[in-house]
């Protein structure tokens, strides 16, 4: 037996050619015959489908629960509305990145999305801290199954498979609804820089969802997505991958994650060591670099000027839009700046790069 976990889909994913690679305790496929740049520009021109069962769902409920996201987070979620869905993150006390997550607000809960590897330690993290709130917090990771269907013609695709008018469910709302029969909340969220939507539901109902979508998506030109082009997606949006651009080393000013902040709601866990870096800005700042010389610049590399190394590295590749080598990495801030002319050691051979805007790309929709 794998020593990793398998979602209902595994033998689908087999079945249609996929890879099989280890990833957050998984096996999930990289990609399927259709490759990784076909399976990437699927989604920036028409749609496509990915597996994202590894992710975890938490429900939070009582009359405390606003309470508690309120002090554990730092967005102010007294403004969000029902049915809204917004990003958010968790800190240690020194400010640092325990895992960025997304909340969604529902009538009678909140349903809190966080990432694979960090489930187990997110759980146990916010446990610690619920003993004084009258909430209860419930990991439904296991019978839950998540699905993203993302591109420009997502909306049409899944439009076919429900009664509701999806033109209701704007940019980081939600609603539930039956698609294809089966009850289904409904995100207008994703992390590929396309509209798109995030959908879950029963784990027992996951080939039928799969199924029927890939069906409907045809005309499209809908395809199954794995983990490479997830990854090149969301870089090219500039969106953090944790244990990348965030991580327990990392936190929210050098990561431009400070907007997330509403520094006027009261305190939250992390506020004071967070503030303490937007007001001395001292730390690393993340930037976007795209390289003059060419190479690949890939994660870990060092970024030099001159003869010292003042960086490193995050996400690197060339873009499969935009037909550029691109990075992101943290540098000190003498060096964040549009248009500084910086040094990746490729290979410990130094190649030139500059800073440029991120993000890499914008969709049509926020153009």
């Amino acid at each position: 037996m794998s020593e990793y976990q398998r979602t209902a889909l595994y033998d689908r994913h087999v079945a249609m050619g996929g890879r099989m690679v280890p990833f957050a305790g998984y096996e999930l496929p990289v990609q399927y015959l259709t490759g990784p740049l076909a399976e990437h520009h699927a989604v920036r021109k028409a749609a496509g489908l990915f597996d994202i069962d590894h992710m975890g769902q938490f429900i939070l409920k009582g009359p405390d629960a606003e309470l508690f996201l309120q002090y554990v987070q730092p967005r102010d979620v007294g403004q969000m509305k029902v049915w809204e869905a917004e990003y958010s993150f968790l800190c240690y006390s020194d400010g640092t990145f325990i895992d960025d997550i997304f909340i969604y607000r529902l009538p009678d809960e909140w349903w809190i999305i966080v990432n694979a590897a960090n489930r187990h330690k997110d759980l146990f993290w916010l446990d610690t801290h619920i003993a004084q709130f009258d909430c209860e917090l419930e990991d439904i990771s296991d019978p839950t199954y998540m699905l993203a269907l993302q591109g420009p013609q997502a909306q049409t695709v899944l439009q076919k498979l429900t009664d509701l008018d999806l033109n209701q469910v704007t940019f980081h709302t939600a609603a539930r609804a039956k698609v294809a029969g089966i009850d289904t909340l409904i995100g207008a969220t994703g992390y590929t820089g396309e509209y798109g939507y995030e959908m879950f539901f029963p784990e027992e109902k996951a080939v039928a969802m799969w199924e029927s979508l890939l069906e409907a998506g045809k005309p499209e030109g809908l395809l199954a997505c794995g983990l490479a082009a997830r990854d090149s997606l969301r870089f090219e949006a500039c969106l953090p991958l944790y244990g990348h651009e965030i991580s327990a080393s990392a936190e929210p000013v050098g990561a431009r994650l400070s907007w997330v902040c509403d520094w006027d709601k009261g305190p939250w866990l992390g506020r004071e060591a967070v503030l303490k870096n937007k007001l001395e800005k001292n730390g690393r700042w993340l930037v976007g670099l795209e390289m003059v010389d060419r190479g690949v610049p890939r994660e870990h590399y060092p970024v030099a000027v001159g003869d010292e190394v003042v960086g490193w590295v995050t996400t690197g590749m060339k873009s499969p839009t935009l037909d550029k080598f691109l990075a992101l990495a943290y540098v000190p801030s003498p060096y964040n700046k549009l248009g500084t002319e910086l040094m990746v050691l490729i290979r410990n051979k130094p190649k030139g790069a500059k800073v440029v805007k991120r993000p890499f790309y914008l969709p049509a929709y926020r153009r």
